[in-house]
């Protein structure tokens, strides 16, 4: 019995210890990602805010990635999730997520799940964030592992997110986090008047390009860029 209370308390203490280490990483990725975010572009548009910091030193990015890359979860780079995706470096999860302005009282749509962790994001800091992904086993993967952090907040299905979530529209924002070859039109017509939406769009052997679009009140988008940009493909029938 003692030997049994031994083995306990030592495996209590060693997930202390490893979980400690992971907030430790988080906390240094965010100090980095401040310098990094100066040195790319100390613009007033892709300055990140501090909310967006705030939520990227709280949420979990080690829980969303494969077991074998959980030590690397925190440095600045894209990681392998598995089916020919990636997970994104986290300063281009933090740009894209202060571009479109995220509110407390927002809903967002987010096309291309993934793991996760862009989706995490968005939830630490709007009302409800729908989710689309195209690979099954990446969407019941996700579904699961959200649901273990205690998101509520977020919704996942299996889908072509091309097409948007129409039931759920319009939207305050949409984040697509995979290159298009051009931008939905079925994400414009849901994307809310005053709403923003990101999106890399390029091919895969093609320069990429990140935009922001914004909706006005009066239908009429305005297009900016914010550089070069590399993501995995959209895929769907278009």
């Amino acid at each position: 019995m003692k030997l049994l209370t031994y083995l306990l308390l030592f495996v209590s203490i060693a997930a202390f210890a490893e979980e400690a280490s992971y907030t430790a990483a988080r906390a240094a990725m965010v100090e980095e990602l401040w310098l990094y975010a100066q040195f790319v572009d100390d613009s007033d548009d892709a300055r990140i805010s501090d909310a967006v910091m705030a939520s990227m030193g709280t949420v979990k990015r080690h829980e969303l990635v494969p077991q074998q890359d959980r030590r690397s979860a925190y440095e600045n780079r894209p990681l392998p999730i598995g089916y020919g995706q990636t997970i994104s470096q986290p300063y281009i999860v933090a740009l894209m997520t202060k571009l479109v302005e995220p509110d407390a009282d927002d809903v967002v749509l987010e096309v291309g799940t993934g793991s996760g962790y862009q989706a995490a994001i968005l939830a630490e800091l709007v009302d409800h964030v729908y989710s689309i992904e195209i690979i099954e086993a990446l969407a019941t993967r996700a579904k699961s592992d959200l649901g273990k952090l205690g998101y509520e907040n977020i919704t996942t299905r299996l889908g072509d997110g091309y097409y948007g979530w129409e039931e759920h529209a319009p939207f305050d924002a949409i984040v697509v986090t995979a290159a298009a070859s051009h931008v939905p039109p079925p994400l414009i017509e849901q994307l809310k008047p005053g709403g923003r939406m990101v999106i890399p769009v390029g091919g895969r052997f093609m320069t990429q390009t990140l935009l922001l679009l914004e909706k006005t009140e009066n239908g009429e988008i305005i297009t900016r860029q914010f550089g070069a940009v590399r993501f995995v493909p959209l895929t769907g029938q278009h």
